[in-house]
């Protein structure tokens, strides 16, 4: 067995129809393994339902708000709850959730958050009680799974960064990765039909994803390509 496993999450899964037909083709042309599901936009329900019929691993993409780096300074686009408060951000957890199974028929394999708000409190705690009360992970506190945004086509002010979702690009993140089992994420779609800011780079993504070259060096690398409920079903 491989001492290198990666899982190849496509986050925004649900956001828009080009988004869902972006995931659905990285998955059966592509290396993508697993998903996140945003359930409160308006392609959530087509998304849910591929989820509940196909092989693909479909976890929850908390999402709470959004922002944009503009004149030097992050700025909100929106806010579905005040992230700074522990009862608001637990019954909305609460709310996404029952929403998810709703749509997939199913509990999520895996939990994250939009834009990783997760990584602070207090909704790192209330989405790690979740996670433990479903024994799903969650992105970034798994100490089993280490997480890697490297493929991603802008940096950390939203300044365009090509170089990272190049074919080339992917390739060398793919012979970097550590011993262990390494969660990839990407944001493929295969229409930009949505507001974003982060929009054209979906479509690269996706291109980069179904390359055969990609496919060619996770072989040649010996790296097990798994996803987030193989992983689960594996170690129990």
């Amino acid at each position: 067995m491989s001492e290198r496993k990666l899982i190849v999450n496509a986050d925004d899964f649900g956001r828009s129809l080009g988004v869902n037909r972006g995931v659905i083709r990285g998955h059966q042309e592509g290396i993508v393994t697993s998903a996140t599901l945003m359930v409160r936009w308006p392609a959530a329900s087509e998304a849910g339902s591929y989820a509940g019929r196909s092989d693909l691993s479909v976890g929850l993409h908390l999402d709470l708000g959004e922002w944009e780096y503009r004149d030097g300074e992050w700025r909100e686009s929106y806010a579905v709850v005040p992230i700074g408060d522990p009862r608001a951000v637990e019954d909305e957890i609460t709310r996404q959730l029952e929403r998810f199974e709703a749509f997939a028929g199913r509990p999520p394999t895996h939990l994250d958050s939009h834009q990783h708000v997760h990584r602070d409190e207090p909704v790192a705690g209330a989405l790690a009680r979740a996670g433990a009360r479903l024994g799903v992970p969650v992105r970034g506190a798994a100490p089993s799974i280490a997480y890697s945004g490297a493929f991603f086509g802008q940096d950390s002010r939203g300044a365009p960064f090509p170089e990272a979702i190049t074919v080339e690009g992917l390739v060398a993140t793919i012979e970097a990765l550590p011993p262990g089992a390494t969660e990839l994420a990407c944001h493929p779609a295969a229409e930009a039909d949505h507001d974003s800011a982060y929009g054209l780079e979906r479509l690269v993504e996706l291109e980069t994803l179904c390359d055969p070259r990609v496919r060619a060096a996770i072989d040649r690398a010996g790296i097990d390509l798994r996803s987030f409920a193989e992983l689960a079903g594996s170690a129990a």
